[in-house]
């Protein structure tokens, strides 16, 4: 079936868990929904991952809409999520809500992410009929405010302040919630005091929905990766292997050989 919205406040209510991956290309997108991915977001982390940025700021809508289109093509079942980027929603709720559509329109979205508690902004969207996800604890575009990427909600007022956080963007329509980089028992508070379901990225096991950066599931940057981060497959070493295979057989002439060569029978 075709991961929907509402779907998956139905999966909280069933207590049925579901994941989240991050896919930035079609070939990835088509594997991830195959392998029984629900949620695909095309996060901003493809400035980090896929484009060699230090951090999430300096990608662009238009890098983000590009990158959105190639994983819609590649998902046939999974809900593909745009991430709004830095800079395109700190702005006027009018201009937000136009940068908003452009994943819809043009990415073939069928939700959207925004960072922070800015419960407005996600009421406009709702009321466009633009399903958004909000995004707390961690929140990656602030990392000049928090001083590097730190556990967030560590203290008891933190925390009470998270839940009252969370709360709001339910009230304003939010689908869902990630919860990034907080202690266990924050984000098994905040999961208690929601109606739909929080997606834990470093969150901790009582979250209703569990995500991963697909470079941390694959192995592919090298390290070194968050504490959260599970690593199934060491998909780097493995690349490097068959390019070096590759490149030593074209060296010592052993490729092409006749097997990997045309000749005149081929029309």
């Amino acid at each position: 079936m075709n991961v929907t919205a509402p779907d998956l406040v139905r999966f909280k209510s069933e207590g049925r868990r579901f994941v989240l991956l991050t896919a930035y290309d079609f070939p990835t997108a088509q594997i991830f929904d195959e392998a029984g991915a629900h949620v695909l977001l095309v996060g901003d982390t493809l400035s980090i991952f896929a484009l060699g940025q230090p951090t999430t700021l300096p990608v662009t809508m238009d890098q983000m809409i590009h990158h959105c289109q190639a994983v819609a093509r590649g998902a046939r079942q999974a809900l593909v999520v745009g991430d709004l980027p830095f800079g395109t929603y700190q702005v006027s709720i009018d201009e937000a809500v136009h940068n908003a559509a452009r994943f819809f329109k043009e990415g073939g979205a069928r939700a959207v992410k925004l960072e922070g508690p800015l419960f407005e902004h996600i009421e406009a969207f709702t009321n466009c009929g633009m399903p958004t996800f909000g995004h707390l604890g961690l929140t990656p575009q602030s990392v000049h405010a928090f001083g590097g990427n730190k556990v967030q909600a560590r203290t008891e007022e933190r925390v009470k302040r998270l839940v009252a956080d969370a709360k709001c963007l339910e009230e304003a329509g939010a689908v869902a919630v990630v919860l990034e980089a907080v202690p266990s028992e924050a984000g098994r508070r905040v999961t208690e005091a929601l109606g739909i379901p929080t997606i834990g990225v470093g969150g901790g096991p009582h979250c209703d929905a569990h995500g991963m950066i697909a470079s941390d599931l694959l192995a592919l940057s090298g390290g070194p990766y968050p504490k959260f981060a599970k690593s199934y497959v060491d998909a780097r070493e493995q690349l490097l292997r068959a390019a070096r295979s590759f490149i030593e057989e074209v060296e010592a002439g052993a490729y092409p050989d006749a097997a990997h060569s045309y000749d005149w029978s081929i029309a």
